[in-house]
């Protein structure tokens, strides 16, 4: 006979409608991890830690008392109609949840800068026709082959010479060999020099973008994006490294659904520019120090605490297959993994870096690749300096109430004057929340027409009438909180808004990405009109308003027309790596050429970080 306590502590059904499939877990545990542990994707920015109330779930049948955070983070109505957050949810019972469909095709950019490249793959193709053996010509296969390819001298991979007889005899002895820098790692029947692919990955925390590249001519071939699987870790890479720090086991989670993510879009793309897996000899991955570590399955620990240690800087011979690619591109293809200069200033900044030529021109520059982490560097031909700042989520739409990704419904573009305002929605659907573009044109509007103080403060209402009489009534208060509606959903708190909080958020990500371009500039002895242009790098980057970051502070106040957006140069650097040896090589050498400066050993930082808070006053 099973007691009371027994029944309570067997494993509970729970049936998530995401994938149509049930899953069986412990009792207790929330359906948050039950849905994490089973491959089902719950949005979420802060790995279920209760900060982000973005892991909506719905439970229509007997829903469970909402807790405290439940009550904070939804309405009344949706309250009654049975949606609660995952992270504050527990299976105690079987129950049928709904969650709702991930945005898995997020808006990403996908053309950068794209300098022009001298075409030299490392993958080369020869069509060889070679003289059959006989008594009198005892020459082996492979010593047949290689004999034809005096240009490339390879060696050739053990997999081949199990196949090559064998191949050589079905094929009349017309065959093309494959080689990858110095390997021979396929020997193809009939002439296959006109095919030959490589995937160029730029693996980011958020979105992940592929590329298929024709070899032979250097042209795209087919983009695809879609969000990162590890996202139900958390939004940033200090999350996901607490994860593997407080339960080892999810390293391997997190290696294995980053090598998910990598194999799904390789075979997206190849499908959409119709290439056969076996024709893709080479991919290249381009991101950040923690993404790189996760999908090799390198401990990040000591990434995440001082002094900020990587495992390397350069990586050794890496197969695709080491990248969870086995089955999706040829068996024994090359990966080229970009290193990185530093913890927090990894390989997707090398990548970046080559594709805008930063180390080639002799004008003064600024990148800036803003994100959850900002990346810095600052110099040009002679001279190349490199920091990081923890500018946070907001610009994701993390942390942000109601922030969301740069999806279908996010407004992306708020323009404001004194009267009105009108928005600019991706997808030109109903508006759903705010993006991080859309976040800061928010706050340059607001602080352009004078409702927002320098210190970041909503003005009192009688003041607003005077200001901005249109825009005056859609400052109001949400509990006790002031608040900006910016699309009216009926009551304000089921509208679209901005809160004094969410102003703060923006507050600090600015201040520690302009603190961390001014030490720059100190440390180089210039000013900020010494820099002649802005690269803003990065998909969040692409759609952000140079006017918008020039007037908040978010970059130097410089003329508008030094502001570029960079687009995904990270993915772009990835290209040319596939595309020419010499960029190859180029982004090796700039791991001599960039210092980097490390800010949080810095005694003044916060000092430096309090005088960057404020915006500029009203009107300029």
């Amino acid at each position: 006979m099973t007691t009371a306590e027994e029944e309570v502590t067997q494993p509970v059904r729970v049936n998530l409608t995401f994938n149509e499939r049930a899953v069986r877990v412990p009792y207790g545990v929330t359906l948050f991890d039950a849905a994490s542990w089973n491959g089902i994707a719950i949005d979420s920015t802060c790995g279920g830690h209760g900060t982000c109330k973005k892991c909506r779930i719905r439970i229509a049948e007997d829903p469970p008392a909402p807790s405290s955070l439940d009550i904070r983070a939804y309405s009344p109505q949706e309250i009654k109609d049975g949606w609660r957050l995952a992270c504050r949810t527990t299976a105690t019972r079987d129950t049928q949840v709904e969650v709702p469909p991930l945005t898995t095709r997020p808006k990403a950019a996908t053309v950068g800068v794209g300098r022009q490249v001298i075409l030299r793959p490392a993958v080369q193709k020869r069509y060889l026709e070679l003289a059959e053996p006989s008594l009198a010509d005892q020459a082996t296969d492979l010593e047949r082959v290689l004999a034809q390819l005096e240009d490339l001298e390879p060696r050739a991979d053990l997999a081949v010479l199990r196949t090559l007889g064998r191949t050589l005899r079905e094929a009349d002895y017309k065959v093309t060999a494959v080689v990858v820098d110095d390997v021979l790692i396929a020997v193809e029947p009939g002439d296959t020099t006109g095919r030959r692919f490589g995937i160029a990955f730029d693996l980011g925390t958020t979105t992940v973008v592929a590329t298929l590249l024709d070899l032979s001519t250097g042209t795209p071939v087919a983009v695809e994006s879609t969000l990162n699987k590890q996202q139900p870790f958390g939004a940033d890479v200090i999350t996901r490294i607490s994860a593997t720090m407080m339960d080892p086991g999810n390293l391997d989670k997190l290696q294995n659904l980053a090598r998910e993510t990598l194999a799904e879009l390789a075979q997206a793309v190849c499908a959409q520019g119709g290439v056969e897996p076996d024709e893709v000899y080479e991919v290249a991955v381009a991101g950040n120090a923690t993404m790189t570590h996760l999908v090799l399955g390198i401990d990040p620990e000591p990434l995440g605490m001082a002094p900020f240690i990587m495992a390397t800087r350069l990586y050794p011979e890496i197969l695709a297959s080491d990248l969870g690619l086995d089955g999706v591109v040829h068996p024994r293809a090359r990966a080229v993994v970009f290193p990185a200069f530093g913890a927090y200033v990894g390989g997707d900044i090398t990548a970046g870096l080559l594709a805008s030529g930063m180390d080639r021109d002799a004008r003064i520059r600024l990148f800036v690749d803003i994100g959850t982490n900002c990346e810095i560097v600052l110099g040009n031909r002679d001279w190349l300096l490199a920091t990081a700042a923890p500018a946070g989520p907001a610009f994701e739409g993390a942390a942000i109430r109601c922030g969301m990704r740069a999806a279908d419904g996010a407004i992306e573009v708020v323009t404001m004057t004194p009267e009105d305002l009108s928005l600019k929605v991706i997808g030109d659907a109903e508006p759903q929340g705010l993006c991080g573009s859309g976040l800061v044109d928010a706050v340059t509007g607001l602080v352009k027409v004078g409702l927002l103080d320098s210190s970041g403060r909503f003005i009192p209402e009688a003041e607003a009438q005077v200001r901005a009489p249109g825009l005056a009534p859609r400052l109001t208060t949400i509990g006790k909180e002031r608040v900006f509606v910016l699309h009216w959903r009926g009551a304000a708190e089921d509208s679209i808004y901005l809160s004094q909080r969410d102003v703060r958020e923006l507050q600090f990500a600015k201040a520690a990405i302009a603190t961390g371009w001014q030490i720059l500039l100190e440390e180089a002895g210039l000013e900020a009109a010494d820099v002649k242009q802005v690269l803003l790098a990065g998909s969040f980057g692409s759609y952000l308003s140079p006017a918008s970051a020039i007037r908040i502070g978010l970059v130097p106040k410089v003329p508008v027309m030094r502001v570029v957006s960079a687009g995904n140069v990270a993915g772009e650097g990835a290209k040319m790596a596939l595309l020419s040896l010499r960029e190859r090589a180029g982004g090796l050498a700039l791991l001599e050429e960039v210092r980097y400066v490390e800010l949080s050993d810095r005694a003044d930082f916060n000092d430096r970080f309090v005088e960057q808070l404020p915006f500029p006053a009203s009107g300029g």
